[in-house]
């Protein structure tokens, strides 16, 4: 279990294992590559980030992947691989996250995104761009370090 404080002041936990947490992930966080480099969407608010929310009533998490995937940025993806999880202690709301990494088959141009801006490839190396200003801060700690990490030993990427 790896332990850090984000952004916003809250500790957080990451766990590359599933199952770890008393509960069930109830959000989802999808790291996505396609072709041309990283698929990522323009949240309006927070910038650049890779694709995610919450999921829905009767959704499974991998239906609440694709249909979150598809919602901000038009794309479709092969299978989703299971990264890892973690629980952000807000202390008004703690939430449970799921994170998953997939290869984008298609990118559908659409009318609407909802609350982004739609798709935006990121051709340099992700590791290093996330800390620029129009990156959101979800992009900048250590969750997206620690699954980069693992996608590297699981020669995912």
């Amino acid at each position: 279990m790896h332990t850090f404080i984000d952004k916003n002041g809250f500790n957080v936990q990451l766990s590359l294992e599933p199952g770890a947490f008393h509960d069930s992930p109830t959000h989802v966080f999808i790291i996505c590559r396609c072709e041309e480099g990283w698929l990522l969407t323009k949240h309006r608010t927070r910038g650049l980030e890779f694709p995610g929310g919450k999921m829905e009533e009767d959704e499974t998490l991998e239906e609440a992947a694709r249909r979150e995937i598809w919602e901000e940025t038009g794309a479709f993806v092969d299978h989703l691989h299971f990264i890892g999880e973690y629980c952000v202690q807000d202390p008004e709301k703690p939430f449970l996250k799921a994170v998953f990494f997939a290869r984008v088959t298609d990118i559908e141009k659409k009318g609407d995104y909802l609350e982004t801006d739609g798709p935006y490839i990121e051709k340099n190396n992700i590791l290093r761009a996330r800390f620029q200003d129009s990156y959101s801060f979800l992009m900048k700690d250590d969750v997206i370090a620690c699954s980069f990490e693992k996608l590297k030993r699981s020669g995912l990427i």
